[in-house]
């Protein structure tokens, strides 16, 4: 692997970035004495709560337009799938945080994983790029979509 396709791996990976580093924050604050950081599933879950946000940003920005371009062409409307899927995305971040609804978010949040790794799937196969660079490869995609459904289904037990 050359240094310039280890770059193209982490630029689409700054999601997964976006959530280790937050994780292991909310982990040093619970054990700093913040209460509601003091478990390991709940710095998950708030991890995941920036994760998601942060992932939801880009429906709404000039990446949007990106995203559209993953969604299968038997989709119609690709650019109103991803605003629908960034707003899906924010109310499932939002339901993370609330103990009446995190279980129902979190099991919400796992079929809009698995239903947008379709357009993952796509972007992989049709050569997709995200912001001029490559879209993360399958064999990474897959396990870091398994890594984000298993820690939203731990997390919100």
């Amino acid at each position: 692997m050359s240094a310039g396709s280890a770059v193209d791996l982490v630029v689409p990976m700054i999601v997964l970035i976006v959530l280790l580093v937050s994780r292991f924050a909310f982990r040093v604050a619970g054990w700093a004495g913040v209460a509601a950081l003091a478990s390991w599933q709940a710095s998950a879950r708030y991890a995941l709560v920036v994760m998601f946000v942060f992932a939801a940003t880009a429906h709404f920005n000039k990446m949007k337009h990106d995203l559209a371009r993953t969604v299968p062409s038997y989709f119609p409307r690709p650019l109103l799938l991803v605003y629908i899927t960034g707003v899906l995305e924010l109310l499932g971040a939002a339901g993370l945080m609330l103990p009446e609804f995190r279980r129902t978010a979190a099991y919400c949040l796992i079929a809009l994983l698995i239903g947008m790794f379709v357009a993952n799937v796509n972007a992989a196969q049709k050569g997709v790029t995200l912001r001029g660079k490559p879209a993360t490869p399958l064999w990474l995609r897959t396990p870091m979509q398994l890594l984000f459904v298993a820690l939203l289904w731990w997390s919100s037990r």
